[in-house]
């Protein structure tokens, strides 16, 4: 199942965008919370402070022996001082948080009371509560005079307009910061479309042209990189057409030309068929009637002489054609070592005719740029040659190797010596340099033609004759060199 980029993109983008939305707000609200929590703590300071002030200065105007009991006996007027200075509701306890005055009951219900018992233990404390759009604290302190606990102050302080602000604030940052993010994933979804359209035309196009239909083109008013790759795009299928014209007519004339090769095989092989038919008649008749008939006799052989000639010249244009052929066929990279070894394992038959045998060691991977039939031809000659000019039960060495990115091939067998004046005519046709050891039949062609394929293929061969052995080496221009692989 194929997933479109455009709906990876669109998801990417929404839980980019949701998570930032949600880390931005909760950022937003821990900020405002402990902003208010420092404004509430500040404001309480202030209540401790002044509440404060104003217990010592009532100690001041009245000594009293026990200012525990003094404490008691002024807390209905210390709570209402309080409560109309501070703007809090005031409750006053002894030392062991037992009540003795409040200005109003409801204001500090029992169950919240984890202030209280943390003043009781000689500790300033307040707990915040919350309910719908109230906030109220409690706020309890013990008081101190000349070192030692008197009683204990709690204050009851509506802070509901302060949470109450903050609150819309945190409304208006969420409708803002949720209005951006809209809008930036908006613009993203556009963005991504102004991308994922033109991808997805593309990845049409690309369809049509892998189906054979080089005829679709695509148009992009753009200047950007999607743009270019449109461009592109066009111009590797204009090439791809380009191309594709010619080779339909590189085809047409290839075919054109087998036609042409056909049709002259066709006269060739009649014009040859003509001759032949017309010498093996006038034959046939000389070997019937011999000498009985001069004048028949003189012109039947004049006749063949003169079809003889007439077909040796025909040969002669075939071979010709046939050479022609040849130097032109096509070249291409070839793995020689595979070919030697080939040859190696046909001509060991061979070798055991002449009671020999062949051993090779020949390296992978040894490329060379040429036709393989006529590789072939020549490792054939070479090997036939050290096959029938070696020293009887020898045995024939052939390396295949990279030498400086070169490819060499390297052919070694026991032999008679060969003089210098000798090895420099071993290449010319029909010259043999042991022509007592030379094969019935053998008229010294194949190091000719040897030579002729070394010539072609733009390679270099050597002889060299030293201490009864013969070596040849051939060279070509190599393409890589690995390893090395031994075999017998």
């Amino acid at each position: 199942m194929i997933r479109k980029i455009s709906i990876k993109f669109l998801i990417g983008f929404f839980l980019i965008f949701s998570l930032s939305f949600i880390v931005l707000n909760q950022t937003v609200k821990e900020f405002i919370r402990t902003s208010n929590q420092k404004l509430v703590t500040s404001e309480l300071v202030g209540v401790k402070n002044n509440s404060n002030v104003y217990v010592r200065q009532a100690f001041l105007i009245n000594h009293f022996t026990s200012n525990e009991l003094y404490f008691g006996e002024m807390a209905l007027e210390m709570a209402n001082d309080l409560k109309h200075a501070t703007g809090s509701n005031v409750s006053v306890y002894t030392v062991d948080g037992e009540l003795l005055y409040s200005s109003d009951k409801s204001m500090f219900p029992y169950q919240k009371d984890s202030d209280l018992k943390q003043a009781i233990k000689g500790r300033t404390a307040y707990s915040i509560t919350y309910d719908h759009n109230t906030a109220s604290v409690l706020f309890s302190y013990p008081v101190v005079i000349d070192g030692s606990k008197v009683g204990i102050l709690r204050f009851s302080k509506d802070f509901s307009l302060i949470y109450a602000q903050s609150g819309r604030i945190l409304d208006i940052i969420f409708f803002i910061t949720l209005a951006i993010f809209a809008a930036a994933f908006l613009f993203s979804y556009i963005l991504s479309r102004h991308i994922t359209i033109p991808l997805v035309k593309l990845t049409w196009a690309s369809t049509e042209v892998k189906d054979g239909n080089l005829d679709v083109r695509i148009r992009f008013n753009r200047k950007d990189e999607i743009g270019r790759l449109a461009d592109n795009f066009n111009d590797m299928i204009d090439q791809i057409s380009r191309q594709i014209t010619i080779i339909k007519k590189d085809r047409d004339y290839l075919k054109e030309l087998h036609q042409q090769e056909k049709r002259f095989f066709d006269n060739i092989t009649h014009e040859l068929k003509t001759p032949l038919t017309s010498i093996l008649g006038y034959a046939e008749l000389i070997r019937e009637n011999g000498e009985k008939d001069p004048h028949f006799f003189e012109k039947g052989m004049n006749h063949i002489i003169e079809e003889s000639r007439r077909l040796h010249t025909m040969v002669l244009k075939l071979l010709e054609v046939s050479r022609n052929n040849s130097m032109i066929s096509e070249s291409d990279k070839i793995n020689a070592g595979i070919i030697l070894q080939d040859v190696c394992d046909s001509m060991a038959i061979r070798a055991q005719r002449y009671k020999k045998s062949i051993k090779y060691q020949i390296e992978d991977d040894l490329v060379v740029f040429g036709q393989g039939d006529r590789l072939r031809q020549l490792f054939i000659n070479l090997l036939d040659n050290a096959i029938k000019y070696s020293l009887s039960l020898s045995e024939i060495s052939v390396k295949a190797l990279h030498v400086d990115g070169k490819v060499r091939f390297v052919f070694d067998n026991p032999s008679d010596p060969i003089e210098a004046d000798q090895l420099a005519n071993l290449f010319h046709p029909f010259y043999l340099a042991h022509p007592s050891v030379s094969e019935e039949g053998s008229v010294g062609l194949g190091l000719g033609i040897v030579k002729s394929i070394v010539h072609d293929f733009g390679g270099t061969i050597s002889f060299d004759s030293q201490n009864r052995h013969v070596t040849v080496t051939v060279e070509f221009d190599g393409f890589n060199s690995k390893r090395t692989e031994n075999r017998s």
